[in-house]
């Protein structure tokens, strides 16, 4: 039986001396789409940065498994190159450099080549802009400069599919979109999962909205740094109905 692509097992995580993740188990296997749900400040996008290698976090006991592989000693960098990618809740903005210029060195990177021709770079973005509903002209835009919400969030979805990630792991990538631009987002997720169907997906949130997009094959719950329950997607409804109070751990 193959190894998942992702495996969290029992992960504590501290930063600044304060613990946010304890004893975190959490498998991600080919095709599968997971979510993440919990309230905020229960530390979902701590998981997500912990797992590209932010080096805010300090893992203090468990492991990162990537393929069976222990990545816990990896840099950001080369956790890109074999293949996770993050979109971030709120991506930063490159002013001078255009989106063309920041996939062609990012794909490069991804492929381990010194470097890619521009115009190959340049087909494949156009490809994919169309397959994406873009603007062509989007590709001469300064990295995020200027970007509404929901222009940042579907670059993330373009930059996920030119790099092709085997785990893509989504932080809140419904943040600030009004219902439109959600669908718009997840109607790209679900395009590229079609190109790509062997990668797993990791959709970190506290909205129920995004996963009526991008159906889930298992919801799992954090609270207070910990997976209190997993299950199917109905579960999410669930959350929905009842909040987060109800999964909270009882203390004594």
């Amino acid at each position: 039986m193959p190894a998942p692509l992702l495996e969290l097992r029992n992960l504590h995580v501290e930063a600044e001396g304060s613990r946010i993740l304890r004893g975190v188990d959490l498998i991600v296997g080919e095709s599968e789409v997971h979510a993440l749900m919990g309230p905020n400040g229960a530390g979902k996008s701590t998981l997500a940065n912990v797992v590209m290698g932010h080096p805010g976090y300090t893992v203090t006991d468990g492991q990162i498994l990537l393929h069976g592989e222990d990545i816990g000693r990896w840099s950001s960098d080369q956790r890109a190159r074999a293949g996770i990618f993050l979109a971030f809740q709120y991506p930063e903005a490159i002013s001078g450099v255009s989106v063309t210029q920041f996939l062609r060195q990012a794909i490069a990177a991804r492929k381990n080549l010194d470097e890619l021709s521009i115009l190959e770079v340049r087909l494949d973005l156009a490809e994919w802009m169309d397959r994406l509903g873009m603007d062509p002209a989007f590709a001469e835009r300064h990295l995020n400069d200027g970007f509404s919400g929901g222009e940042r969030k579907r670059n993330e979805v373009l930059q996920m599919a030119l790099l092709e990630p085997i785990i893509a792991m989504l932080d809140e990538t419904d943040s600030g979109l009004d219902i439109d631009a959600l669908r718009v987002v997840a109607r790209g997720v679900r395009t590229v999962r079609d190109e790509h169907p062997l990668m797993g997906v990791l959709v970190v949130t506290h909205y129920v909205k995004l996963l009526e997009e991008i159906e889930p094959d298992q919801v799992h719950i954090l609270v207070d740094g910990q997976i209190v329950h997993s299950g199917g997607a109905e579960l999410a409804q669930l959350i929905d109905l009842d909040g987060y109070d109800a999964w909270r751990p009882v203390t004594t």
